[in-house]
């Protein structure tokens, strides 16, 4: 009879401790997902926040060309072409951040309706905007006409108009290539086959010479990019990136994403990021 007692205890100590570990499993599954969802968010919101910074500066900008044109003095010519061509790039890169929120609830696990609203709202504000900062060209544009009449014969005035047209857009061209050359970056994920594949990994070194594929790599904005899913339980960069700029998560499926917390120092070492993934 004690026998058969002791090994009825045993039986719910087996079990208990089973159930248990079901618990402990659950809960690490729970907090794994709850993990995810905020991480997700904080992407979001993230892109969220520099798109509501670009509006901001914007509007800033559009508010000193428009002080200009009832104190002409205040500023330059030169001064309001650079930052008429400022609010041009920032509207357009506000766009791609737009798209890239966009992209993000697509991919997310979770549906936030309000969030779908807010998108909706941001791309309205974006067509608003750049419907006034077209007028606001074309009222610059009159302006510039009249005051060039004042002075000289209207066949000299068009030529005039026609050079500096020339002259401007040559230098918002080199303006814009330049800053999308700054802020432009590469990378790429991929098994150690792959990598050796597209001679990215050469004799054990990483991007040895120039003689690896760079089509195999993908061209991103480092302002608009911030997080990278990685689609794999086992992730290393082999590239140099300061430590602390970036995080290696991993959401409830177990996959990594990597999260580029201080993208100026991520990519301050080198524009190329290699991953290494199983």
């Amino acid at each position: 009879m004690v026998v058969v007692c002791i090994l009825t205890l045993m039986a719910c100590g087996n079990k208990a401790e089973k159930k248990d570990s079901q618990l402990d499993a659950l809960r690490d599954s729970l907090s794994q997902i709850i993990s995810q969802k905020d991480a997700e968010i904080n992407d979001m919101m993230s892109t969220f926040n520099d798109i509501q910074e670009g509006f901001r500066e914007i509007n800033e900008a559009e508010g000193r060309v428009n002080l200009e044109r009832t104190n002409p003095e205040k500023m330059s010519k030169s001064d309001i072409t650079e930052t008429m061509s400022f609010i041009r790039r920032t509207l357009q890169l506000n766009r791609e951040r737009i798209a890239r929120l966009q992209q993000q609830m697509k991919s997310s696990t979770f549906n936030i309706s309000k969030l779908k609203e807010t998108v909706e709202q941001l791309n309205q504000q974006l067509e608003d905007k750049t419907q006034q900062i077209a007028q606001l060209e074309q009222d610059l544009k009159a302006k510039d006409l009249k005051i060039a009449e004042q002075g000289q014969q209207i066949s000299t005035l068009n030529e005039h108009v026609s050079d500096l047209k020339t002259e401007n857009d040559q230098k918002n061209k080199i303006v814009a290539n330049q800053d999308k050359e700054l802020n432009t970056a590469w990378y790429v994920f991929g098994t150690k086959r792959e990598l050796k594949d597209q001679r990215i990994i050469q004799d054990g070194e990483v991007l040895k010479n120039n003689s690896f594929n760079k089509d195999y790599f993908t061209k991103i904005d480092i302002r608009v990019v911030k997080s990278i899913k990685l689609y794999s339980g086992s992730a290393k960069l082999l590239t140099s990136h300061p430590e602390g700029s970036y995080t290696l998560e991993k959401d409830a499926q177990k996959q990594y994403t990597l999260r580029i917390t201080d993208p100026q120092l991520f990519w301050s070492v080198s524009k190329y990021l290699v991953i290494l993934v199983k």
